[in-house]
């Protein structure tokens, strides 16, 4: 009788557990993100930043990999992920699967600038973007040209004041989604 019991413990026991894990050809996130893996492929990846971090415990230090990714369509659409892992390639899949999960859509003039002269502001760092005329190009720090570019933005040009850190300059968030974000109106106020 004891026998005949322990099968059907056993796969009852398997129905429990988690899958396991995909080869290393499969995507790991495909499941989790909104679009299809033939929208995934066509994607601009630009890896921004790579480095290793480090956290200091009371038994020692612990070593990873940190991945700042810029992701587009080159149509407008445009997001950016960071990760971080022991193992550089699952922090670059892990960075762009936030990328992805973080895309927004860009305004564009004439499908290759912006409308208007913007201006924005992030810890030290100041970022002015003005339009350009057609042909004029991406004239601008590179971590941004690389997130123009993965927006599909074809004439720019940008100044960035203070801190030059990639991680300042490509968090740098519009009015738009700060007043988003708090739920609230912004309002310009002088107060000299």
């Amino acid at each position: 009788m004891i026998p005949l019991c322990l099968p059907q413990m056993k796969k009852e026991a398997t129905q429990d557990e988690e899958p396991m894990e995909k080869e290393d050809g499969e995507d790991e996130h495909a499941p989790i993100l909104p679009l299809s893996r033939r929208e995934l492929e066509k994607l601009h990846r630009f890896p921004l930043i790579t480095r290793r971090v480090t956290q200091q415990t009371g038994k020692g230090k612990i070593h990873r990999r940190g991945v700042l990714v810029a992701v587009g369509n080159g149509d407008g659409l445009v997001g950016y992920g960071e990760a971080k892992h022991d193992d550089p390639t699952r922090a670059t899949n892990r960075a762009f699967a936030m990328a992805v999960r973080n895309m927004d859509y860009v305004d564009r003039y004439e499908n290759r600038t912006i409308w208007t002269e913007m201006s924005s502001k992030l810890g030290a760092t100041r970022i002015i973007l003005r339009p350009r005329p057609v042909g004029f190009g991406l004239h601008c720090n590179p971590n941004i040209h690389q997130v123009l570019k993965a927006a599909g933005i074809k004439d720019i040009s940008a100044k960035v004041w203070g801190s030059r850190n990639p991680l300042n300059g490509s968090g740098v968030r519009g009015k738009q989604e700060i007043e988003r974000e708090r739920g609230r109106k912004l309002l310009h106020l002088r107060t000299r």
